[in-house]
């Protein structure tokens, strides 16, 4: 089966009775005879948000973008699982050769902020905005975390693609080009980006597509940053009220928080950076060191256990896994390997080759700008 990148056709199968039934040693089993039969014709990738059960079979763990990346420069590697979400597995696709198939184990595991900016609505919005001010003036970003076919779109429109690491570099070059950035799909990294560079939140204006009221020209005019009404519904938890219990319990704690947070929350934090940049805080932190962190669970567990000398805490005292992460499980991934094995394979992410070119267009800017 192969699934488009029209979000209408993410129907997962059912899973047979035969992973549904088996125990968790015995999916362990599938998966590690699945990988020795397939060798290096395989390439597994797991997110940092990723469940324990899944990221212990990784061939290589990092971010959306990082993954994606490794698999390309992995050309030999014929079938990759990229166990993360839709968007992620898309990114793969555009990045590596067409012989080379990309799997995800359970389809529904899409992103809810991706899910927030469809391509009809940025091109209405784009409209909207192109009759207030002149389209040239008009620089298109769109965060990492974006369906291909937004990529696509800020491909062929002049822009670029960032991620949480890179995204000051990305709209500095942008506004080189253009007096205004619609930066979609995250307003969270966007403003606090925004702030990070010296503007004010009177530069920038939220624009929600889910409303038919007409534009305030004037704001429209007077606004440096346009940012999609988009989020991520895990960082937004995150909250300025957290932060304050953790200082009460741990004064001489630090705290790092994901830029998908509310400013609020990132304003008060000690640090606030991309997962990598949180992980790299983590380890490189002295031994007795007290961190409260802000993103999602799977990550802040993981890195208490790999870094017992230092106590790391979630800001976050309800359970907040990423939930659409969370559907990637032992059986999942047992399923798509041994049908990859058995040449029946499931869930492979094709996008369609205009919509592949103009994305690859866009994240090659994003490459060449952050490596000037």
């Amino acid at each position: 089966m192969t699934v488009s990148n029209t979000a209408e056709l993410r129907i997962q199968a059912p899973l047979p009775e035969r992973y549904l039934n088996a125990t968790f040693d015995e999916l362990g089993s599938m998966i590690e005879k699945a990988k020795k039969t397939l060798g290096s014709n395989l390439l597994i990738l797991g997110h940092h948000y990723q469940r324990d059960e899944v990221i212990e079979y990784a061939d290589i763990r990092g971010d959306s973008f990082k993954l994606a990346a490794y698999a390309a420069e992995n050309a030999h590697t014929k079938n990759i699982i990229f166990c993360g979400v839709h968007f992620m597995a898309e990114s793969a696709d555009v990045l590596t050769e067409i012989d080379q198939h990309v799997y995800l184990p359970d389809i529904n595991a899409g992103c809810s902020m991706a899910d927030m900016a469809d391509e009809q609505s940025v091109i209405q919005a784009w409209d909207k905005l192109s009759k207030i001010v002149n389209e040239d003036d008009i620089i298109p970003i769109t965060y990492m975390n974006s369906s291909a076919a937004i990529k696509s779109f800020v491909g062929e429109h002049g822009g670029a693609v960032c991620t949480s690491s890179n995204a000051i570099k990305i709209l500095e070059w942008a506004l080189e080009k253009g007096k205004h950035i619609l930066f979609i799909p995250d307003q969270h990294l966007g403003r606090n980006t925004a702030l990070a560079m010296g503007y004010s939140l009177e530069d920038t204006m939220l624009y929600d597509p889910r409303m038919s009221f007409a534009l305030n020209k004037k704001e429209v005019e007077s606004s440096t940053f346009w940012l999609w009404k988009g989020h991520c519904t895990t960082h937004k938890r995150f909250s300025v009220d957290q932060i304050n219990k953790f200082r009460n319990e741990y004064p001489s704690g630090k705290v790092i928080v994901h830029p998908e947070c509310p400013y609020e929350t990132v304003g008060v934090s000690d640090l606030s950076g991309s997962t990598e940049k949180i992980i790299q805080y983590v380890e490189n932190s002295e031994p007795g060191s007290i961190i409260g962190i802000g993103t999602e669970i799977h990550l802040v567990n993981r890195l208490a256990k790999e870094n017992t000398d230092k106590t790391i805490v979630s800001l976050d005292p309800l359970y907040c896994p990423c939930s659409t992460m969370f559907r990637i499980d032992r059986p999942h991934l047992a399923w798509t390997i041994e049908n990859i094995v058995n040449a029946t394979p499931v869930n492979e992410i094709r996008v369609d080759e205009r919509t592949r070119e103009y994305s690859r267009i866009s994240l090659q800017r994003m490459l060449d700008i952050t490596n000037k």
